[in-house]
């Protein structure tokens, strides 16, 4: 028997998945799990909103995306949170306009904390001005006009405009200065390593810098945190102060399932595309998120794109394991108000396979024993392992789908003697 200050490992039977685009399973997983002897060495995430560990790697058996004729990619899937393809996504690159995500999860963070509001006017500055003038990327910004916080969301997302991102980061923080210092204490709370930033537009600088995986990881997080943000990024054009301006994602007029994201370029980087797709199959929605940077064109990068996109619709299949607050499996507590808790996942447990693979998944689970109360709602408390065959494919963190406060000390006191006679 183990000890209880060990991790336990339960086999869950999951003979049954419930599989969108293509083969059908059936219905929901058994919830039935057996000891083993075997402890895992498998880590929880944090409670803490950070990005790192946001998508797991993928795994050794993957298919081989297409050739993709750009410097850097990676493909993400939101649904599952799986990476399902990716090439020198980790080397350094000069972000260009695809910064202005970042300027735009601070701009709408402002909103919801409730220092800016949608309707407000911001006075167009000198600065702004002047980088607008700078390069093609602008909203035809006038200085010392005043223009509403989602006019300049627009502005800057359809448009790119570098304008209005220095005008948001003014109004955000009083100066650019203090705005990219917030930018980059976001970037850290996102588990950002690589990523410095010294402008909120995406103009050329010394140690201005990111990776085609973090970028995607802010992409994420944007679309996560600020769903509203989609409703700026899909328009495919926007018109002020007479002057109508089309959305340089080129994907936008071509693939009806695109519905953002933002393009970017500068010499040093050559020309870059974050796009997202949502497509249903058989009712049950699948988003995909693509990072490309280095292409030779605005048509290339918007070819590798959808070539990507496409592959990553085409090459697997989505099972659903679990639904959206389904027990996973039932845990003691000890010292608490509940003897026990259910552990699973506040949103659908999904996971990505190679087609036709979907029959080869094998799930097994490491607890995080003994619990004890209090825990929280949400709290990750152990790691659901799923295999396809003997390849270890994914581990999901599980959370507490209940809170259980502490017993009183009579509770504790009884608790403590029963874990150290066990």
């Amino acid at each position: 028997m183990l000890s209880v200050l060990m991790s336990r490992r339960l086999t869950l039977a999951v003979p049954m998945l419930a599989l969108f685009g293509g083969l059908c399973l059936g219905e929901s997983p058994a919830h039935a799990a057996d000891t083993r002897a075997a402890a895992s060495a498998a880590s929880t995430a944090p409670v803490v909103p950070a990005s790192a560990g946001f998508f797991a790697e993928p795994a050794a058996a993957m298919p081989l995306p297409p050739e993709i004729a750009a410097r850097a990619f990676v493909l993400q899937d939101m649904s599952s949170r799986q990476t399902l393809a990716a090439r020198n996504a980790d080397a350094v690159i000069e972000p260009a306009s695809m910064t202005k995500l970042m300027t735009a999860y601070m701009a709408l963070l402002a909103v919801q904390e409730g220092k800016l509001r949608l309707e407000q006017e911001l006075v167009i500055s000198d600065r702004a001005w002047r980088t607008g003038m700078t390069g093609a990327s602008r909203s035809f910004l006038e200085a010392n006009s005043k223009v509403r916080v989602d006019e300049l969301l627009k502005g800057m997302l359809v448009q790119n405009g570098n304008d209005a991102a220095v005008a948001l980061a003014e109004g955000v923080a009083g100066s650019v200065d203090a705005f990219v210092g917030m930018m980059n204490r976001q970037a850290q709370v996102m588990g950002l390593k690589a990523t410095h930033f010294v402008n909120p537009e995406g103009l050329s600088a010394k140690g201005h810098v990111s990776t085609a995986r973090e970028l995607s990881l802010v992409a994420a997080r944007l679309m996560t945190d600020f769903p509203q943000v989609m409703s700026y990024a899909s328009l495919k054009e926007y018109s002020h102060n007479g002057y109508r301006q089309v959305s340089r994602n080129l994907l936008l007029f071509r693939d009806p399932s695109v519905d953002g994201m933002m393009t970017g370029y500068t010499e040093a980087a050559g020309y870059g595309l974050i796009a997202t797709a949502r497509r249903s199959l058989q009712g049950s929605e699948r988003r995909l998120l693509s990072v490309v940077v280095g292409a030779a064109s605005p048509e290339s990068r918007a070819n590798e794109s959808q070539k990507l996109l496409n592959w990553g619709y085409s090459a697997f299949d989505v099972v659903k394991l679990f639904d959206a607050n389904q027990s996973v499996t039932t845990a003691q507590v000890w010292k608490g108000q509940a003897s026990t808790v259910r552990l699973g996942r506040a949103t659908p447990l999904l996971v990505v396979v190679p087609r036709g693979q979907a029959g080869a998944i094998q799930t097994s689970l490491t607890r995080n024993d003994p619990l004890l109360a209090p825990l929280a709602q949400g709290q990750s408390v152990g790691t659901l392992t799923i295999k396809v065959g003997t390849q270890t494919w994914q581990n999901v963190p599980l959370q507490t789908l209940d809170a259980v406060p502490s017993a009183g000390w009579l509770g504790r006191a009884w608790d403590a003697i029963r874990l150290g006679i066990k």
